[in-house]
């Protein structure tokens, strides 16, 4: 059985608005594959070519990115996709800024720090969205808001059209399936959200 040979893996990602791919590929230098998405979506289950990339990544390999924005859009899922890479022993280098590269000792320390201040601001927002709540029930006006906005439903539209199953959309949005039918059939609080869109516009 041969030894699995580490590689150098590629990942660049451009937006609509932002197509300057070959800035990326140039940053990236001398890769044994690249992985790239364009037009790409809000989060990382939307991107078909950074999940096709996790899935080819092994043991051993390194996954190098220009900027940690091309990456992930957010903390969280920048920390989940580090950690998730990680677990397989995969590591993560970011061109601009080395200091957060996963196979060093300070990016170790940086991303400890980043995972503790992710933490503190869920748990901050929990704590506010709580107190919201509990005022509004006060008052007698609480209504829960829609779990899916407007654009994850299209996207939904967009994935189930190509193929994909809504089980596996719903997994990939964490709602039940009842709740991606109902808004994808503009049902119940979607209704509701989509007249008031409507009237705002």
């Amino acid at each position: 059985m041969n030894e699995h040979r580490g590689q150098v893996v590629g990942y660049a990602r451009v937006s609509a608005a932002d197509q300057n791919l070959e800035r990326q590929l140039i940053a990236l230098q001398d890769v044994d594959r690249v992985f790239t998405d364009t037009a790409s979506g809000k989060d990382a289950a939307s991107r078909p070519q950074l999940q096709a990339m996790l899935a080819y990544v092994r043991e051993g390999d390194v996954v190098r990115v220009k900027s940690l924005d091309r990456l992930a859009r957010s903390t969280s899922d920048l920390l989940d996709l580090i950690g998730s890479m990680r677990k397989k022993g995969v590591a993560v280098q970011f061109i601009d800024n080395p200091a957060l590269s996963s196979d060093t000792a300070q990016g170790e320390f940086m991303l400890t720090i980043l995972a503790a201040v992710a933490q503190l601001e869920r748990a901050t927002i929990r704590e506010r969205q709580a107190e919201g709540i509990a005022l509004a029930k006060d008052r007698g006006v609480y209504d829960r808001a829609p779990k899916l906005t407007v654009e994850q439903i299209a996207a939904a539209r967009e994935r189930i059209a190509g193929g994909v199953p809504k089980a596996v959309v719903a997994r990939d949005l964490d709602v039940s399936r009842a709740t991606l039918y109902a808004a994808l059939a503009g049902s119940g609080r979607y209704a509701r959200a989509q007249g008031a869109r409507n009237q705002a516009l």
